[in-house]
Order: C-alpha cells, then sequence, then structure tokens
C-alpha cells in the first residue's frame, strides 16, 4: 500500500477518534477530553492533507519524467 493511502486512511481514522473524544467530552462536561478531541481531530485532518500532497507530487513526478522521456 502507498504511503500516501497510508496517511490518508490513517487521518481518517484519527479524524472519526477525535471527534468520537469530542462528543463524548460534551456528554460528559469533561473540557479536557473534549479539547483533546479537537486536537486528535485537526490531527487526522492535516495527515489526510499531507496524504493528499503526496499524491501529487507523485503524480507531478510521472509527469515530468513523461516530459523527459517523451
Amino acid at each position: 500500500m502507498k504511503t500516501s493511502t497510508k496517511d490518508k486512511i490513517k487521518g481518517s481514522f484519527h479524524e472519526v477518534k477525535g471527534a468520537i473524544k469530542e462528543e463524548v467530552g460534551k456528554v460528559t462536561n469533561d473540557r479536557s477530553l473534549k479539547a483533546k478531541g479537537k486536537a486528535e481531530k485537526k490531527s487526522g485532518k492535516v495527515q489526510q492533507r499531507i496524504g493528499r500532497a503526496k499524491e501529487d507530487v507523485a503524480k507531478l513526478k510521472g509527469k515530468l519524467t513523461e516530459l523527459k522521456t517523451g
């Protein structure tokens, strides 16, 4: 599996996990858990963006290779 795909999957997992923590923190009135959930959710979004950026770089690299050989 490509690292970009792994990053996107891990990012999705952390985003969902963070959302769950955030909601549990809201329901239980636990500020700390809510804050941790928000942070993990944002971290997951960043990791997904990194995965997409890696894919974009790989595509550009492929296009440059085609231009050099073409």
